[in-house]
């Protein structure tokens, strides 16, 4: 039975292909379109998906959208009217594409699928999908389940459990009082933007101190012990303006938001810090009070806010929960996969078997690529550069080459579903090199120089270099923990005398490219049953320099998705100052001549100058 999901029409478009029970493929529109964060209908990830399960829409049993328009138009009408006629001028710019396209589900549907579907269109709950998508896929036989995010139809939290093949959510926090929107008004004043530039606020953190936390407790939010919260709305005007905050909140904070591209301040660091701890408060109470409901030894967690992954190692290392599983397409881009297995699961009642691992298959559900396909596209550019028959080669000679400081581009497989590239759509590098976080920020990826990056670590040696229980499992760059105190340097000391960005010349640890100005890291851990080609580079790392941790992140420039294609990644390895692009089984130099023979000219002029001297 094919089971198609579908999420579209407010942040990252996706789709996702069940088939009994398995998941055959999942991937947002961005991709395809490239245009960031694309919440248009997802026609090309539909296509993919039909495509990648070699089926077509007549073939389809279900086809199911994440959450239930109506409903959700009903709260946007209730909503216009509440605050009328002040909220007139948001009316006027949202009607047209509820009255065009929202309110015409079936149609948009109907149109990717070439109208060959026949069967009758499915509508879940906005939370009931991102619940879904957190709890099916996991390991575990039951689990407490939480979810947080901006707002579906009413909805902006929720709790319950889920148990074999059953979710029940029992309690809900309804707009407009929210974490996830609350997030994002800090996001907007701090000159970042709603719905992308959320992780650049919690990246920022570390560099400031919490001291707006009190002042955001007293005069913002009322966070009750069970981590339900009422937001003052006078100091929030989303619900009938178009800004996330106004005069009023900008007085609390001494001065007017941060504008897109100004310099950042002291202000806006210890603004950063001070929301940050707050959400951290917020979910750590939540985690708290549903393990007591429950009694649930396990926990999983869906919708935008499980993004926060410095709040998700909180939760993992000071909640009472056991184990915790967090879905890595974590926003509405998720929702679909959950929406699909749902119907899987939920309405037809269909059995799930647990086996201890996790069925989202490393979350490498995109479009992959052969090595012909490859070629052909290089050729059709006229691009020089090598192949290898030997993959086991290939890796040897590109892990000498990051020793040597060299950016690769990493593009393998197939590509990442979600936010994260977890190494198959990665630009990576040697963590151990003190210049590599300043070069690859400002070079490669063309942005904030505070941003830092995370580490893959083996996960055989995951507890070596980080705080973290042996042969720990972080597959999907979801927890933060602290780097091992005998990894940091005694030159970090000197960051408690040093305010701001200033942090970021002090050399933290003895992988300084990968630990944060706090002493943190994002981990990813990596194995050779989920990704055996980076485990392979990453051993012969080890091998050569004794070290089993590099830099990965994602393989785009700021403002664009990730690559997808070929095209893509040569494209953006063209564009940058990466050193090496790396498909396949196919190497490239930035330089016309390559490395390797760089190194094998300089050898014999080294060894014909020895023979003129002799």
């Amino acid at each position: 039975m094919n089971i198609l999901g579908i999420s579209a029409f407010y942040h990252d478009s996706a789709a996702a292909l069940v088939r009994d029970g398995d998941i055959v493929a999942a991937a947002q529109e961005e991709r395809f379109t490239r245009k960031k964060h694309d919440q248009d209908f997802p026609a090309h990830a539909v296509e993919y998906c039909l495509a990648a399960g070699v089926i077509g829409a007549d073939e389809l049993d279900h086809v199911v959208f994440y959450e239930k328009p109506f409903t959700k138009f009903e709260r946007l009408l209730e909503t216009y009217i509440a605050y009328a006629p002040r909220g007139f001028r948001q009316f006027m710019m949202g009607m047209p594409q509820w009255l065009r396209k929202k309110l015409h589900l079936p149609r948009q549907m109907d149109k990717a699928l070439d109208g060959k579907f026949k069967g009758r269109y499915v509508f879940c709950e906005h939370h009931e999908s991102h619940a879904a998508s957190a709890f099916f896929p996991s390991p575990f036989a039951e689990a407490a389940i939480m979810t947080f995010d901006g707002v579906g139809e009413w909805a902006t939290a929720s709790y319950g459990a889920g148990r074999g093949n059953k979710i029940e959510l029992t309690h809900e926090m309804h707009f407009p009082h929210s974490l996830g929107l609350l997030y994002s008004a800090f996001t907007y004043f701090t000159g970042f933007r709603v719905n992308s530039g959320e992780y650049k606020l919690m990246g920022l953190a570390p560099y400031g101190e919490p001291q707006y936390y009190d002042l955001i407790m007293e005069k913002l939010v009322d966070v009750k012990a069970d981590g339900s919260l009422h937001l003052d709305m006078s100091y929030f005007p989303y619900c009938h303006g178009t800004v996330m905050t106004g005069r009023k909140f900008a007085n609390l904070f001494g001065g007017p938001r941060r504008q897109p591209e100004q310099a950042i301040t002291q202000r806006e660091m210890d603004i950063a810090a001070s929301i940050q701890k707050v959400t951290e408060e917020v979910v750590l109470r939540a985690a708290r009070h549903v393990h007591k409901e429950t009694q649930m030894k396990n926990l999983v967690l869906g919708g935008g806010v499980a993004l926060n992954c410095v709040g998700n190692g909180r939760i993992l290392r000071e909640g009472p929960f056991e184990n915790i599983w967090i879905q890595p397409a974590a926003g509405d881009a998720g929702a679909a996969l959950g929406a699909a297995l749902f119907v899987w699961h939920q309405l037809l009642g269909n059995e799930r078997l647990c086996d201890r691992r996790d069925k989202q298959k490393a979350s490498l559900l995109g479009p992959a690529y052969t090595d012909e396909e490859v070629r052909s596209f290089l050729d059709s550019v006229r691009a020089d550069y090598e192949v290898y028959d030997e993959f086991d080669r290939l890796s040897g000679d590109v892990a000498g080459l990051i020793a040597d400081e060299k950016v690769i581009g990493w593009f393998q497989g197939r590509m990442e579903f979600g936010p994260r590239a977890l190494g198959n759509r990665s630009i990576i590098g040697d963590a151990r090199s003190a210049k590599m976080q300043s070069v690859m920020n400002l070079k490669i990826k063309f942005r904030e120089s505070f941003r830092p990056f995370a580490p893959c670590v083996l996960r055989d040696d995951v507890d070596e270099y980080f705080e973290m229980r042996p042969n720990a499992d972080s597959p999907y760059m979801l927890l933060v923990a602290p780097v091992r105190g005998d990894k940091r340097l005694a030159e970090g000391e000197q960051m408690a005398s040093l305010r701001g960005l200033k942090k970021l010349k002090c050399k933290r640890s003895v992988v300084p490219a990968i630990t944060h100005v706090d002493y943190s890291a994002r981990v990813q851990t990596v194995d050779r049953d989920r990704n055996p080609r980076l485990c392979a580079l990453m051993s012969w790392f080890k091998d050569k320099t004794g070290c089993p941790v590099i830099i990965n992140t994602s393989f785009n420039i700021r403002g664009e998705p990730i690559v997808c294609s070929p095209e893509h990644a040569y494209r953006c390895f063209m564009a940058t100052n990466m050193d090496v692009l790396v498909m396949g089984n196919q190497l490239l130099y930035k330089d016309p001549v390559s490395y390797t023979h760089l190194r094998a000219h300089e050898t014999s002029l080294h060894l014909v100058c020895r023979l003129l001297l002799e």
